[in-house]
């Protein structure tokens, strides 16, 4: 199977009109035979932590306000993982959806909000989901530091790991070590529970943020089998085993 792990410009994903041009990497995909698009962390709208209203990039689930702004990325072939600011009643998380064939078939919420005193509520469940032959986690950002939800992951059938990710920070923050810290990561997630690891970040400066990109993938070896260049977009694609190794 092919996946794809999308490194999206930092300043694209301040407006929803960043779903236009994910729907371009969606149409090459179709063309190239590409079954899974990850894309990174908040991708539609940005991190809340960094909006002066939350309420304006928060999306609602339930009531299909987001498979509604997703309808353009609808695809036969071509399953998307976008990370979005969700709400929920009086709370807000920061969670990833499965969009397959245009429905919104699953979601995961980040379980430690990297930043002190975050406006994101944590999430508490660690679903898998099933497209085609391919069992897959989805582990958002920091939350890939901690051995558990990946653990229970691949104990409840994951072959894959996706990694929507989103590491811009204030410019005195940033640093290119965070690109080789995150790639250490990748391999010890992988190595240890034996299964392919898809990191999908964002990349370039803006609003006062900087990320210097590290989406890649990795094999349950811990062998690198892409990456995507430093401050650059890029679509990093690979083809993997939908059977254990």
């Amino acid at each position: 199977m092919k996946v794809a792990a999308y490194q999206v410009p930092l300043n694209a994903i301040y407006s929803f009109e960043v779903v236009t041009l994910i729907r371009q990497q969606i149409c090459w995909c179709e063309q190239n035979g590409v079954e899974i698009l990850c894309c990174p962390e908040a991708v539609l709208g940005g991190l809340a932590d960094y909006v002066d209203d939350p309420s304006n990039v928060a999306l609602e689930v339930g009531n299909g306000q987001l498979a509604r702004l997703l309808e353009p990325l609808s695809s036969q072939t071509v399953t998307t993982i976008v990370g979005f600011t969700e709400t929920c009643g009086a709370r807000l998380y920061n969670s990833a959806a499965v969009f397959h064939q245009g429905s919104v078939v699953g979601v995961y919420r980040k379980m430690h909000p990297a930043i002190n005193r975050s406006v994101y509520t944590a999430g508490d469940e660690m679903p898998v989901f099933t497209i085609g032959k391919l069992t897959f986690g989805i582990i958002v950002c920091y939350d890939s530091n901690f051995a558990e939800p990946a653990r229970t992951m691949i104990a409840k059938g994951a072959m894959t790991l996706f990694i929507p990710t989103n590491n811009g920070m204030p410019i005195h923050r940033a640093t290119a070590s965070l690109v080789e810290e995150a790639r250490r990561v990748d391999i010890q997630r992988a190595r240890e529970n034996r299964v392919y690891v898809v990191r999908a970040d964002v990349a370039g400066q803006d609003k006062g943020l900087l990320s210097y990109g590290s989406s890649g993938v990795i094999d349950p070896h811990g062998r690198v089998l892409g990456t995507a260049s430093k401050l650059a977009t890029q679509l990093v694609v690979v083809n993997i085993e939908t059977v254990p190794e």
